[in-house]
């Protein structure tokens, strides 16, 4: 047989090669096995052409499609990206294509549960999709074996695969219209040549336009004349390639065509959808036609708005976990409104309620309902959700915040009579989904109604032990109001990720327990205001099942609205600690003496920048962790630890952890991550000390002594004697005696200090290692790329008779001004010798103008790669990163 007895992976890799080579097979879709894509993307984009199952034994072909019906059924796949033209599933012997279109039905089933293991063939829902699917296969299916049908398989792809569109359609549906609508108005409502102006003043908009190209069918061919209810309904009519006022007052005013300025363009948009719409939401679309009105939001200075295209996506989650019809069954309050446009899309007017802090935003908000916003203006109200209370102060003597339970005494709060009977009744509360995007900021220096300070509202007063640090965070205080005082509820909310796994949260988390039932992250610089590369999310909570968040794995999207994969949340709660706890054990015990200091900051990706070696400490903020030979090891693990991953928008909230034991006896990895420091441009270690902090040891005043040259003086042939070899002598294992004291103190403490050097920088006290360092392939790669960057620095010409540093004990330390000789310069010195720095903001340049130096150092960060790629799969088998 052509690919028996080979692994599943090998198997996908080589059909891949053998039949569709010239496709892009490399795409991975969540746990779907094999993709096909076109390796050029079209004018919409990449579209893609086939999503199938891969098996290794000799499958029944059905089987094999329920399992990857199951698979895209259960992450709803086809609602992260456009759904492709074939399915299809192969094992060794054979392989089976389906039209998209001939079984897409099954996936819009509300009644059948898709949360069951697509590999488990034994379920119910596993057989009751093979029944229903097994006479369509039969009828659609096309089956080929790989060695018998070798020619007609190369046929099928070339003529179906390869030139597939009509498959990929997507129906038009109650849920999806508005979405449709909003990609139509940047695509298509330009390339119609009309004058909006005129055809504004006759009460014609754009969603009449819209309307009209829904209603015809895939060859552009009117599909109401049947119909007169549609037809009457219409006040436009796409016919001839061009659209043709309907409404009959108006109709002579535009009585000739309008056309398209690009009909390629038009026909392109339309292969991805299905026209008309599904028959059973025909009139509803028509009836709603309101929701296409364009909504003016106003954009106020200090306003934070949800990108409409996370509202979309927002809404389909929402229909995904609550079922098709979950806006006439559940009641919807967005209680941080602003101006309304989270509830752009819905449609019961009935069962929505918005609020907000400022009374300005309340009258856009009724602005919008004049001009056809789908709200209720006794619905939207202005509220302070962190100070006002929901009901009248009679209904409990004394308190803010009464108590849920039951109808109150008092009636006409500020909440509408509405609101209080969904919020009073147990049953309809459990039906009420709090809808928000709450602000995000922290809570210093931002003002609340009639408070000085948000963190002394009323919630914070009542609130802040169950929060503790996280009450800095606004959201986090809108949560804990509503966990607490609208019990059962749904939390639908926008918000960072911070309370799941910060560690200012831990508190957070053990007074906010509830169920976690979906969650997407996208780019936080997706939506308006928002600056930095971290991830937010869209967090669907049911607060009636009380359950502690340890982790979840999410969906993740692209700034362009891409499905790009899944990833693991962490709380990180049953770690015994984070990095700097880890860090905090192997302190020096004294102050006397140091070779350098690490700066380290909080354990995430977003504070490693703020991570390096340098000669000082620096005033404000920060960990600072001084050491010398006998924690060198820990602090060099520490720093490449948090830069050998490079940080993304995705990781940004990723926590370093405290480790396990194994790289206590992993001599190769503690050796590679003393390299990776040495040469990673976060190494700021300089012989210039840029400011008046006390200088390292050896040096009164003025220059600092280097003991970071990782090579002797004869291997970068140095114009002259080092003042400092300990790094060389670190690395032989020669150091017997600590290199240097403190050189105002005397003997004891010097005598105390030589006693603490002979113990291990681990807790059981062994000798220092005195043997030499053995580094691994890629850590002397880095060495010998580095040796080459010294000695193309001590080849240069430089002015004669440099001047040394003033004070030095000895060693002739000279000052590196620019242009002028330092033999004991290092990385960084070097670095901005060939860089040269900025004369306005005396940062080190990006570039130099030096040709061979460029190249030296292009070789070294690239060997640097490639031993950062090397540490990467011990950090997380040490567990200083959660995979």
């Amino acid at each position: 047989m052509k690919y028996k007895n080979i692994r599943e992976e090998e198997l996908k890799n080589k059909v891949g090669a053998d039949w569709f080579k010239s496709f892009d097979t490399t795409e991975i879709l969540g746990n779907i096995d094999f993709t096909v894509f076109p390796k050029q993307d079209s004018l919409f984009g990449r579209t893609p052409l086939l999503w199938a199952e891969a098996k290794t034994g000799d499958f029944d072909v059905t089987t094999m499609f329920v399992q990857l019906v199951l698979t895209i059924g259960k992450a709803r796949t086809f609602d992260k990206t456009l759904p492709p033209a074939f399915l299809g599933a192969f094992d060794f012997k054979k392989i089976a294509f389906v039209p998209y279109i001939s079984i897409q039905d099954i996936f819009y089933l509300n009644d059948f549960n898709w949360n069951v293991t697509p590999s488990n063939h034994e379920t119910k829902e596993f057989k009751l999709i093979k029944d229903r699917i097994e006479a369509t296969l039969n009828a659609n299916a096309y089956v080929y074996d790989y060695e018998k049908d070798q020619k007609d398989l190369k046929t099928f792809i070339a003529n179906n695969i390869a030139k597939a569109t009509e498959a990929s359609k997507i129906k038009i549906d109650k849920n999806n219209f508005i979405p449709i609508y909003l990609r139509w108005l940047e695509i298509i409502k330009p390339n119609i040549d009309v004058n909006w102006d005129d055809l504004k003043k006759a009460n014609i908009l754009d969603s009449d336009f819209y309307l009209a190209d829904l209603f015809v069918d895939d060859k552009d061919t009117n599909q109401i004349d049947d119909d007169s209810s549609i037809r009457d309904s219409l006040f436009v009519v796409f016919q001839n390639q061009g659209y043709k006022i309907a409404k009959e007052n108006i109709k002579q005013m535009f009585d000739a065509t309008i056309s398209l300025k690009n009909k390629e363009t038009y026909q392109q948009f339309w292969k991805r959808y299905k026209r008309p719409p599904i028959k059973a939401f025909q009139d509803y679309i028509i009836e709603r036609r309101d929701l296409l009105v364009p909504q003016d939001i106003r954009e106020r200075k200090g306003a934070f708005f949800t990108p409409r295209i996370w509202v979309d996506l927002s809404q389909k989650y929402l229909a995904d976990y609550l079922g098709t019809n979950w806006q006439e069954d559940y009641y919807i309050w967005d209680c941080a409104a602003g101006t309304g446009n989270l509830l752009a899309g819905l449609t019961n007017k009935y069962n929505i309620w918005a609020s907000t802090l400022d009374q300005a935003d309340v009258k856009v908000m009724h602005e919008r309902i004049e001009h056809g916003a789908n709200l209720l203006e006794s619905h939207v109200f202005q509220f302070d959700f962190l100070n006002d209370d929901f009901f009248p102060s009679t209904c409990e003597q004394g308190s803010k915040f009464p108590s849920i339970g039951g109808v109150p005494e008092g009636r006409g709060g500020k909440l509408p009579q509405s609101l209080q009977d969904v919020i009073n009744d147990p049953e309809k509360r459990k039906k009420l989904i709090i809808y928000i995007n709450p602000p995000y900021a922290d809570s210093n220096g931002l003002v609340s109604k009639n408070r000085s300070n948000i963190q002394n509202s009323l919630v914070f007063d009542k609130y802040n032990s169950l929060l503790e640090k996280s009450s800095s965070e606004l959201y986090a205080q809108f949560f804990i109001r509503i966990y607490n005082e609208i019990p059962d509820c749904i939390l639908a909310e926008f918000s960072k990720l911070k309370l799941l796994n910060g560690t200012n949260s831990v508190v957070f988390r053990n007074n906010f327990k509830a169920l976690l039932n979906k969650l997407f992250i996208v780019p936080g610089n997706t939506f308006d205001n928002v600056k930095g590369d971290f991830p937010i999310g869209f967090f669907i909570w049911d607060l009636k099942i009380k359950e502690k968040f340890s982790e979840f794995n999410c969906d993740v999207y692209d700034s362009a609205t891409e499905f790009i994969g899944n990833k693991f949340l962490y709380s990180y709660d049953d770690k015994k600690g984070r990095i700097n706890d880890w860090l905090s054990k192997y302190k020096q015990k004294n102050g006397s003496s140091r070779i350098g200091v690490l700066m380290a900051d909080a354990p995430d990706f977003q504070h490693s920048k703020l991570v390096c070696f340098r000669n000082d400490i620096p005033k404000g903020h920060g960990i600072v962790f001084t050491f010398d030979e006998n924690n060198l090891i820990i602090a060099s693990i520490y720093l490449a630890v948090r830069h050998c991953i490079e940080a993304t928008w995705l990781n940004d909230r990723d926590q370093f952890l405290y480790p396990n034991d194994g790289w206590q006896t992993d001599t190769e990895f503690q050796n590679d991550c003393l390299a990776f420091a040495l040469f990673n441009g976060q190494n700021r270690i300089s012989t210039n000390n840029g400011d008046n902090s006390p200088p390292l040891e050896g040096c009164l005043k003025g220059g600092v002594v280097n003991h970071w040259i990782p090579f002797t003086e004869q291997e970068v042939n140095a114009k002259e004697k080092f003042a400092s070899n300990f790094m060389t002598d670190f690395i032989k294992g020669k150091l017997t005696t600590p290199p240097f004291g403190h050189p105002s103190k005397g003997g004891e403490l010097r005598a105390e200090f030589e006693k603490e050097f002979q113990t291990s920088l681990f807790e059981e006290a062994k000798p220092i290692r005195t043997t030499q360092l053995q580094f691994s392939h890629e850590a002397t790669a880095v060495f010998d790329a580095g040796r080459e960057l010294w000695r193309y620095y001590h080849v240069q010409k430089f002015p004669s008779n440099s001047p040394p540093l003033e004070g030095c004990l000895k060693g002739g330390v000279v000052v590196s001004v620019r242009g002028g000789y330092n033999v004991n310069a290092s990385f960084y010195d070097i670095r901005a010798f060939f860089q040269g720095r900025n004369d306005k903001t005396d940062r080190m340049n990006n570039k130099s103008t030096d040709e061979k130096y460029t190249v030296l150092i292009a070789a070294l960060r690239e060997k640097l790669n490639i031993l950062a790629d090397k540490i990467k799969p011990k950090i997380y088998e040490y567990e200083f990163l959660k995979d």
